[in-house]
């Protein structure tokens, strides 16, 4: 499914600047515009369809289906632990390190659930892959296999090298560079263009992200990596309405395009900055006094707790009435895909990746936590199955619930699609 046909009926409002008394109403169909492209996203594949669904996999939970799962030691959870939320994260001293890379959802909560969110994810990719039964199976072994050896061994990484889809990702985020994100992101010059990836902001709207710009705080964020002098100015060259992602597509979000400039005012480069807005999640929390009141500050602090790169290059604020979390895009931030791969390689990966939910897991347990988990975890494996029953017995009703759902969904949003572009091609012709 083409990705333009999402956008093709956008109002000229939204590519030719929006009138000012009119603002409100231009918002209300830009809304409608990104939830219809979210949905057409969903209905690519079973496995987009889940990465998507975060709702639904929640329901699921709290409708009792998942009384089962057993609790575990309350930490900062990710709460959408799926496979394209996890990759390469550059560090502020130019290195790499693989972790979560959304936190969106992030909760004081169960570490169970990313668990069996990231079960699920990786049943759904080898569904996808057409692969037997069997190996969904195996996947959930190594899944636990490879959590539990984050809490004995966080240093070795022999599981992350087993997996030619890890071991490819990290490759090529150690070969990018500035320009590859520039041309990748904005094109040949330096501002966004408008049409379907960036929307122009209200006039209202870009002063607002200007004077949150012109914070101390933010400034200290972009010259934080070594390669920028920590007395370095920040000056905003463009910025634009983005049109990005899936599950977080009719929110507010903003690309920063910011000039760096050196000594004498010079430019010493360019950074962009993703200003994105952030919301009450749906993932549920062990305690709401353990949430902070401001989301963007939530989604920082979950971050600082599982994915330190990440939450390092990360402030929170409020930016024209919206909480908001800010981090610069690097060009070594990659998420993690998975099309089509064999047996093999489908269990090495579910192995690496659950090995770094487990990395983020086990640096906020003690140890007496941290036992009693690995115990509970170890004592639910079953004679057929060395994994817990909780775990193996979730994923088969949930595969079920989001084959079922994703169908469904079919159905409601791209048939229509598919139709309407059909009549335009029989009236063109």
């Amino acid at each position: 499914m083409e990705e333009s046909t999402a956008l093709e009926w956008l109002p000229a409002t939204q590519t030719q600047g929006y009138d000012h008394q009119s603002f409100g109403d231009a918002q209300s169909v830009r809304v409608a515009a990104l939830h219809r492209r979210r949905d057409l996203k969903m209905a690519r594949s079973a496995h987009a369809y889940v990465r998507g669904s975060t709702k639904s996999f929640y329901e699921w939970l709290g409708s009792g289906a998942g009384k089962h799962i057993p609790e575990g030691p309350t930490i900062w959870i990710c709460g959408d632990a799926h496979v394209g939320n996890l990759g390469p994260i550059a560090r502020c001293n130019s290195q790499v390190a693989v972790e979560l890379r959304d936190l969106d959802q992030t909760v004081p909560g169960n570490p169970a659930h990313d668990l069996v969110r990231l079960a699920l994810s990786l049943a759904m990719a080898a569904r996808s892959s057409d692969l037997p039964g069997v190996v969904t199976a195996r996947l959930v072994e190594e899944l636990i296999a490879g959590y539990l050896d984050a809490f004995v061994d966080p240093a070795d990484k022999t599981d992350m090298q087993e997996s030619a889809a890890v071991r490819f990702i990290v490759r090529e985020a150690l070969r990018r560079k500035w320009r590859h994100l520039h041309r990748e992101r904005i094109g040949k010059k330096p501002r966004f263009p408008v049409g379907r990836r960036f929307l122009p902001l209200e006039p209202a709207e870009r002063a607002e992200v200007e004077g949150f710009l012109s914070r101390e705080r933010v400034r200290q964020l972009v010259t934080s990596l070594d390669s920028r002098d920590d007395s370095a100015e920040i000056r905003l060259r463009d910025a634009a309405f983005w049109v990005k992602g899936c599950s977080s597509l009719g929110l507010w979000r903003c690309a920063a395009l910011v000039e760096v400039l050196g000594r004498g005012r010079r430019r010493a480069g360019y950074c962009l900055l993703d200003l994105k807005e952030a919301v009450a999640p749906l993932a549920p929390t062990v305690s709401e006094e353990l949430i902070p009141k401001h989301q963007g500050e939530r989604a920082v602090r979950g971050a600082l707790a599982l994915s330190p790169s990440l939450g390092k290059r990360m402030v929170y604020g409020t930016v024209a009435g919206h909480e908001v979390f800010v981090r610069e895009l690097m060009p070594q931030d990659l998420k993690l895909e998975l099309s089509m791969f064999d047996d093999v390689e489908a269990r090495a990966t579910a192995r690496a990746l659950a090995r770094i939910v487990g990395i983020g897991h086990a640096r906020q347990m003690n140890e007496s936590e941290s036992l009693s988990w690995r115990k509970m975890l170890q004592s639910s494996s079953t004679r057929s199955l060395d994994a817990p029953s909780w775990l193996w017995s979730s994923v088969v009703e949930l595969v079920g619930v989001h084959e079922r759902a994703y169908l469904e969904h079919c159905r409601r949003f791209a048939l229509g699609a598919e139709k309407a572009r059909e009549q335009e091609v029989a009236e063109n012709e």
